[in-house]
């Protein structure tokens, strides 16, 4: 199957940007990787990438071919699950997931996801950047949050919960807040990923909705950064669960406000719409759903 090899190999060189890094992954020359993406150029009469020295990049219409390349070599890959069903998974699996879930919880239960499928190659790719899945050659992603409107098929796998904390020595100095609008006075360490940022929810003994105003002088994007901070006595956080459970347990930070709920997002995995879902997809979703409900502080739900 001379076009499959050339699909194949048009698609690892969009992926990893260069004939260099395709060869590497297929296993055969740079030489050859140029000769088959020039024969498929050839058969379709048009350009699929821009050469320069050191990169390739798509052209407007190897994007195109790219997404229609991805979607038939996954449509026979699903078929080959199908005349196997018992057979072991095989292949590749590429999944991107945010930062600090994937270090938490993700990258562990992929790890052994990985050890249980020696025949399947898995890529966890981890950035708070929503990528595009069929542009960017990704089966799967894992996303926090309420999702937007789309045509990609979404199943909710856990919950992630928010926890209000800082570190004894902050609190030695400044004492606990007794209620979430105490939080107005200062000393919170402002998270730039929540919208707004000065602005935390929980909820009260009836259940009703608190959206209390905070305040403080330092303001950060990166998660890893405010728990740092605040387990140096830096200020009062809001940060995930998953994250801080560690530093709840050996003391270096303290959980406020435990009397009101906290915040929670949903946990979705989602993949590109298609009837037929890949066995090696299925799979990987099933195991970092399982990884969530074993959590302390992640909620499955199906």
């Amino acid at each position: 199957m001379q076009e499959l090899a050339e699909l194949e190999t048009f698609v690892a060189t969009a992926r990893l940007g260069s004939f260099a890094a395709a060869a590497q992954q297929l296993g055969i020359s740079a030489t050859m990787v140029g000769r088959r993406i020039q024969n498929l150029e050839d058969r379709y009469g048009a350009r699929l990438l821009e050469r320069t020295t050191r990169v390739h990049k798509l052209t407007m219409f190897g994007t195109q071919f790219l997404q229609q390349s991805i979607r038939i070599l996954d449509e026979l890959a699903v078929l080959d699950e199908l005349s196997s069903p018992a057979a072991a998974l095989k292949g590749s699996l590429r999944i991107s997931a945010p930062t600090t879930l994937g270090v938490t919880t993700l990258g562990p239960a992929i790890s052994e996801f990985a050890k249980a499928h020696p025949a399947l190659s898995v890529e966890l790719s981890l950035s708070n950047r929503r990528v595009d899945l069929v542009a960017e050659g990704y089966d799967l992603a894992i996303r926090v949050g309420d999702l937007p409107s789309s045509t990609l098929v979404s199943r909710r796998i856990g919950t992630y919960r928010l926890i209000c904390c800082a570190a004894p020595s902050w609190l030695a100095l400044h004492g606990r807040p007794a209620a979430p609008m105490d939080l107005a006075k200062g000393g919170c360490i402002v998270n730039s990923n929540f919208n707004p940022p000065d602005v935390w929810h929980f909820t009260g003994a009836k259940g009703e909705a608190i959206a209390a105003r905070i305040s403080g002088a330092l303001q950060l994007d990166s998660d890893e950064a405010q728990r740092i901070i605040a387990r140096q006595g830096g200020g009062i956080a809001y940060l995930p669960a998953d994250l801080v459970r560690p530093d709840l347990q050996d003391g270096s930070l303290v959980q406020l406000l435990e009397d009101f709920g906290t915040d929670s997002m949903p946990i979705h995995a989602i993949y590109p719409s298609r009837r037929l879902l890949p066995r090696r997809v299925g799979a990987a979703i099933d195991a970092i759903a399982t990884a969530l409900s074993r959590s302390d502080f992640a909620i499955s739900r199906r």
